[in-house]
């Protein structure tokens, strides 16, 4: 059981989450794919992240999205898609939409370097720009649009240059300093609910691990290049920081790493035994209402051969 797929965000975590915490309660986030630790921070569960990994019963999409494809209404988050840069249309829309009914509401967008090659990344920024709407835009710059390095994505000095096209304030930010995003993306929530307009915002980070489990990053780069950055790492940089002000300790370190670790082990065993999802969920939600064609395709399918043996319902 379990779809054996997995997008890390290994070397990106201070770009995620320190953007992340940078939201207030009411604001909106769209991600690209490797914003799991956005989602945390955002009161997604870890036993809801586990049920969607293995696709069960209990899975808030029930199985319908593909591994870290991850949503969540209550907190404010949107759903994962795998079509390059097309969450920045989205979510400059959702926010336009809320200032149209007033509403004290900013959305802020994830997406990485490669994306701004996208038609989505130009119609978002244009929109954006024309009609000031309350947009943050969280440009993840780690290097690599997969195998595609960032000198063949842009010839500008920096994705943050892009801004100024478009008459969208644009800053540049370590992406590896969790409070220098922190407050990067802060600014730009406020200058947003304000009614200023947009902000790019360009964290500089690297993407340490492959970009997916199905990847093979050595056959494009170098692990001298990889051993480089990883002197960057964000997580060591902040437990250095916290330390160095007696906020943290090794004790506390490894308490929290064991009792996550136990805590993820009881997840995916609770993940293991649930069922999977009933074939009515395929056609439910869909529709506000069903329509007589669904209603008809859904009792045929339930009426008729299942597809594998064996199956739970």
């Amino acid at each position: 059981m379990g779809h054996r797929f997995h997008v890390a965000s290994l070397g990106e975590e201070a770009a995620i989450v320190g953007a992340a915490y940078a939201m207030r309660k009411q604001d909106w986030l769209f991600p690209c794919y490797r914003e799991l630790g956005g989602a945390l921070v955002r009161g997604l569960g870890l036993q809801k992240f586990i049920d969607n990994v293995f696709g069960n019963a209990n899975d808030t999409v029930h199985g319908r999205q593909m591994p870290d494809h991850i949503s969540g209404r209550q907190i404010r988050f949107a759903s994962v898609s795998s079509v390059i840069g097309t969450q920045i249309a989205t979510a400059v829309g959702f926010a336009w939409a809320a200032r149209m009914k007033g509403e004290d509401l900013v959305a802020a967008v994830y997406f990485g370097d490669g994306a701004t090659s996208a038609n989505d990344f130009h119609s978002g920024m244009n929109f954006a720009g024309v009609f000031k709407v309350p947009t943050v835009f969280l440009l993840r710059n780690n290097g690599w649009a997969i195998s595609v390095p960032i000198e063949r994505q842009s010839a500008a000095a920096s994705f943050a240059d892009k801004g100024a096209a478009y008459g969208v304030e644009a800053v540049r930010c370590d992406g590896n300093d969790a409070l220098a995003v922190y407050a990067a993306a802060r600014t730009a929530v406020q200058r947003a609910s304000a009614g200023a307009g947009a902000t790019l915002v360009e964290l500089v980070t690297y993407r340490l691990g492959a970009h997916t489990t199905a990847d093979d990053p050595t056959r494009y780069r170098s692990q001298e290049e990889v051993e480089r950055h990883r002197h960057d790492d964000p997580i060591q940089r902040l437990r250095h920081y916290l330390e160095g002000r007696d906020a943290w300790s090794a004790v506390e370190e490894e308490r929290l790493q064991e009792e996550t670790a136990d805590e993820l082990r009881q997840c995916i065993e609770r993940a293991e035994a649930a069922p999977a999802p009933p074939l009515s969920t395929i056609f439910h939600p869909v529709f506000a209402e069903q329509p007589a064609y669904l209603r008809e395709q859904q009792q045929q399918c339930e009426s008729g051969p299942r597809a594998g043996k064996g199956r739970k319902e």
